[in-house]
């Protein structure tokens, strides 16, 4: 049976413009209509009327339906092409696992075994009359952007082919052809050094030649091979041993660049002394042990490093948690499913922390190239970086819709680095209570004799290999088995039995199925009984014919695995069962020392736990920093070498010098900056998450008035009994990495932290989360600056801890992704080095939150923190199109002092907006803030605001605007007017804020704040204009004015254009 549905009419079918708009952007405007027909193909399902169909599959109010015809002829009947898009036999198809409950519930019963419930997405369109002749040439470059060839086949028909060629078929193939069934043996004994990479490239293993060593020497050993003899095992490895030890030894899960020893040396400026140093581990050095320092006067903190995610108090009686992932490589070859994976994997994180937390909110922040480049720019196999937003965007909005989970923050960045592979950094945070049946709920503990259960989705090949294929470079020959499809309705009724099975203490640890699937998830839940056996032929498959290897590694979707004790197993599976879950059986903690795997009868793979654990070679790396050299930037190996990223190196030699700008080209500049796609709104695309679910979202991400101005980050209230809330905010600078990675980690830290305070936040209740994602630092012949890109990782690991010891911000949870470049015959592309940091903290009452947007005509305008010279890494910078030198000078111990006051302050309710100053600088943020109030503003900037006087007094006697530094002379007390505007206006040094107060509570709000970098630049106004002055020696300049209405155009303009 084939069922097509439509939209009863073309204008509500928003998914056909949407695709029309893709179509005629990348081909140019060849189409005049597109329309969308969902399409469901059935069979061996006896008892399915048209009556039970229509009540299934049919919204009457806004569309239409036909059974065994075809829905065009009544949409589209001027149609000229048709493409159907249908999903490959094996790949997850969610909506038919979602259509065929649906039918099961209304018939009654299961369907019979040999049921079949496929979907497909069917495309009509009508071209332009000009072009209705190429439909025939056209066809296959539109085939070619509406399906992903790894995971989806196309096909499409003609208005004017034959009768016989103008249908699809009733069916796709569904069959996925079996793996060989045997488990293969390989003897690793007689093996070369050549011949053992060989093995590895082969098998995709992902292991360098020391690791394959290490293995060979393993099975070498004279006591594994008596162990193994007398199990049955023979000398020989089998491949569901060589997989499970890749798999557990594989950068993505063991970190092995974090725990390298590290040899680092920094060539000093003019020729001064090399100075070394070994770092033993970077997690231990600079990650752990800056939480250690800090741990001692934090007693919130519960569970960290050891865990899913990490746990911190929320209150007497909850605790609350999070965690970071990336999901980078899945995504570069299928931006949807790897991103809707993505998220769902880091919401069952959260589910396996501690007994079981409760998804709060999802945080997504997404790295791409510009969505506008040029075609011919991106060299096959990528994808276009427009495809790829638009996929992942998708992606991630089903993924956290469909689970019930509000989006409350997060970023989009455009930068040519991430050509080769994009950055899709997925959040979840969650709550759980303190105490579970009277137990620390974030301890978890494994008996022997407990049974390991599998409960929630089936096994299949999709995902296999996605630990190691995550753990290289992105090849043009990447495996397609790596993709997954996430199914977010699966999940959630796994996550709701789960917190039910929880609160009724039906199991005793929990785990999520990720990374290397059930060898991952039971190899380390082993670890708290002391071994474990595995009975692969008690797991149910979504269909026969997988290899034992791949049921053991297979990171299908939706699974979570449990330790449940023999005498709870019949009550949970009871429950399962009642809650339409499917949990199985599948093995038995033991104290053996040893993972046993089974097929049926036989053993077909046996290793020791210390071996599958702590058995990787460590590696010792050299790491070389250039001081003379890294003010000029780095190439990190990408295609540009030295040049500015996103920039056309050819004008940017006609740039202007910035000292020449005229006052009459900073609107222009200033409008220019506004419509960079880093500065400019994403509401086009943020509004389609879901931020209300739940009922928690406070500061949502868009505010003001008109509900359209940017927020600093999001505040939520967890508990609908208490006003205590959460802030949740990011900080990420990537440019900066070309100058200095220590600055970018420092400036990342600072951002985070600034807009948790800018939304009220308490100061010393705050904890953060690092997510390092990078181009290779290991050295070989093709990636010669290896040990450059590692020195950058040191100092970015060093500027991480400097920060987060300033800031009394303990590390809680991150995630590090190595190997981020893509190479594409001879080119290597490679992301600039970034660092996430991601900050959940607390807020004592949400009523008390901070929004950006000015409040009220009158109030006053104030610059709090110091404005340090240096436009090099700006956006500033991208718009002139040359460098401008050196990253501005900060210190974070003295940024905390100011933002303790600022808390202070806002507690006392002297403070109605307040706004980081980030990205495009101070300019870009007022005029962020007038648009939240649609009201305007007055500025008026002095050189004193620029960083080189003494905070405090003005010799007026005017509190909070500064006094010259009398210890200098006054020579060097002058300065060139034009740079200091240009530093002051478009300048993004860290530490400030831009905060407007009450008339009333002005004289109030200065007092507070002598003694510290404050200075008075204006008023709010009530018209619609934003006015910039200059003011030197007693003699004030207008530099420019900008009418709201040209503003919030600029503003706006990239939000349109991407989704119109």
């Amino acid at each position: 049976m084939r069922i097509e549905r439509s939209s009863i009419s073309l204008e509500l079918d928003s998914r056909g413009k949407r695709v029309l708009k893709t179509v005629n952007h990348a081909l140019g405007a060849i189409l005049e209509v597109c329309t969308v027909i969902d399409t469901y193909l059935l069979e061996g399902i006896p008892g399915l009327t048209q009556e039970l169909v229509e009540e299934i599959f049919l919204d009457p109010v806004a569309q239409r339906i036909v059974i065994g015809q075809e829905a065009v002829w009544e949409i589209l009947p001027q149609w000229d092409l048709r493409v159907e898009v249908a999903y490959k036999p094996g790949v997850t198809d969610p909506e038919a696992l979602t259509a065929r409950e649906a039918i099961e519930l209304s018939l009654g019963h299961a369907l019979p075994a040999g049921a079949v419930v496929q979907t497909a997405r069917q495309y009509a369109f009508r071209f332009r009359t000009a072009e209705k002749y190429r439909v025939e040439q056209w066809a296959p470059r539109i085939a070619g952007l509406l399906h992903n060839s790894l995971v989806e086949v196309a096909s499409w028909v003609y208005r004017d082919s034959t009768p016989r060629a103008k249908s699809f078929p009733p069916l796709y193939p569904h069959r996925v052809p079996p793996s060989r069934g045997e488990v293969e043996r390989i003897s690793l004994d007689s093996l070369s050094g050549e011949d053992l990479e060989a093995l590895s490239r082969e098998r995709l293993l992902s292991l360098s030649r020391e690791e394959m060593e290490a293995i060979q020497a393993y099975y070498r050993n004279p006591e594994v091979r008596s162990e193994r003899e007398r199990v049955g095992l023979g000398r020989e490895a089998t491949d569901v041993e060589l997989e499970m030890i890749a798999q557990t030894w594989s950068e993505h899960c063991k970190h092995k660049i974090f725990a390298a020893s590290i040899l680092y040396r920094e060539y000093q400026k003019e020729g001064g002394p090399v100075r070394e140093e070994r770092i033993d581990s970077l997690f231990n050095t600079y990650i752990k042990e800056t939480t250690r320092k800090i741990s001692s006067r934090r007693r919130d903190l519960r569970s960290v490093f050891h865990d899913n995610s990490g746990v911190v108090d929320f209150d007497e009686e909850y605790l609350v948690c999070m965690k970071v992932e990336t999901h980078n490589s899945p995504s570069a070859l299928d931006p949807y499913g790897g991103a809707i994976t993505g998220i769902v994997g880091v919401n069952r994180d959260i589910l396996g922390t501690g007994m079981g937390a409760r998804p709060l909110f999802n945080t997504n922040v997404l790295c791409f190239d510009y969505p506008d480049t040029p075609p011919q720019e991106i060299p096959p196999p990528l994808i276009h970086p427009r495809r790829l937003l638009l996929g992942v965007h998708r992606g991630i909005l089903d993924g956290g819709n469909q689970s019930g989970i509000p989006t409350v923050a997060g970023a989009f960045l455009f930068d040519e680095s991430y050509r080769g592979k994009p950055l899709v950094f997925c959040g979840t945070g969650g709550i759980l209570p303190r105490t579970i049946l009277g137990k620390p709920s974030w301890e978890k503990r494994i008996d022997p004799g407990d049974l390991a259960v599998m409960a929630g989705g089936r096994v299949g090949k999709d995902g296999i290999h996605g630990a190691t294929f995550s753990s290289a470079a992105l090849e043009e020959t990447s495996p397609s088995s790596a993709v997954q499809i996430g199914d977010p309705i699966t999940q959630k009724k796994l996550s709701d039995f789960l917190l039910e099975a929880r609160d009724r203490g039906l199991y005793k640890a929990l785990t999520d199925n990720g990374a290397g699937g059930l060898s991952s998830s039971l190899g380390e839940m082993a670890q708290f009984s002391g071994g474990v056996k595995i009975f692969l032929e008690r797991c149910p498959l979504k269909y026969p014919g997988l290899a034992p290897w791949e049921i053991l590694l297979s990171e299908s979707q939706e699974r979570m695995s449990f330790a449940v004790g023999k005498e709870r197993i019949e009550e949970f599976l009871a429950l399962a069962r009642e809650r339409g879950v499917e949990a199985a059986v599948v093995g038995e903690f033991t104290d053996s020392g040893l993972v046993e795997v089974y097929d049926g009868e036989h053993l077909v793979g046996c290793l020791r736990l210390s071996f599958l654990h702590e058995g990787v070679p460590r590696m010792h790396l050299v790491a070389e920093w250039d001081s003379r050299n890294h003010s000029e930037g780095a190439s990190n190996g990408t295609a540009n070498g030295g040049a500015l990223y996103g920039v056309d190196v050819t004008s940017s030699q006609k740039a202007p010098d910035p000292r020449s700008i005229d006052s009459s080209e900073l609107k222009h500049l200033l409008l220019k900056l506004l419509q960079n796609p880093n500065i400019a709104s994403k509401e086009s695309l943020v509004r389609q998450y879901d931020h209300e679910v739940q009922g928690t979202s406070i500061v949502k991400p868009f505010m003001g008035v008109a509900f359209d101005a940017p927020m600093d980050g999001a505040v939520i209230r967890p508990r609908y009994d208490s006003y205590r809330g959460l802030t949740v905010t990011h900080g990420i600078k990537p440019r900066y990495s070309d100058l200095d990675t220590y600055a970018m980690a420092v400036a990342a830290v600072d951002e985070a932290y600034r807009s948790h305070i800018a939304l009220g936040g308490d100061p010393g209740l705050a904890s953060a989360l690092d997510n390092f994602c990078w181009p290779d630092p290991i050295p070989s012949p093709q990636n010669p600056d290896g040990s450059h890109k590692l020195a950058q990782l040191v100092r970015a690991c060093k500027g991480l801890q400097d920060a987060c010891l300033a800031y009394e911000l303990p590390l809680i949870s991150g995630k590090d992704s190595m190997k981020n470049d893509a190479r594409i015959g001879d080119r290597t592309l490679s992301v600039r080095p970034t660092l996430l940091v991601t900050l959940m903290g607390i807020i004592e009452d949400v009523r008390k939150a901070i929004t950006t947007d000015f409040k009220g005509e009158g109030d006053r305008v104030y610059l709090l923190g110091i404005t340090a010279e240096g436009l090099g890494g700006t956006y500033f910078e991208q718009v002139l199109g040359k460098r401008l030198g050196g990253l501005p000078p900060f210190d974070p111990k003295e940024a905390r002092r100011l933002y303790i006051r600022l808390h202070e302050v806002i507690e006392k309710g002297l403070v109605a907006s307040c706004h980081d100053i980030s990205d495009g600088g101070l300019a870009v943020a007022v005029c962020e803030s007038a648009l939240g109030g649609r009201l305007g503003a007055t500025i008026t900037l002095r050189p004193e605001m620029g960083g080189n006087t003494k905070p405090g007094k003005r010799d007026n006697g005017e509190r909070g605007k500064g006094e010259p530094d009398q210890q200098k002379k006054p020579d060097q007390q002058k300065r060139d007017s034009r740079q200091a505007v240009l530093n002051l206006l478009f300048g993004e040094c860290p530490g400030r804020f831009v905060v407007s107060v009450k008339e009333k509570d002005g004289e109030a709000f200065e007092k507070a704040f002598e003694g510290y970098p404050c200075y008075r630049m204006g008023n709010v106004t009530g018209g619609y204009w934003l006015r910039f002055l200059w003011e030197e020696g007693g003699e004030v300049t207008d530099l420019f004015q900008a009418l709201l209405d040209e503003v919030e155009g600029s503003w706006k303009s990239f939000s349109k254009e991407i989704i119109e």
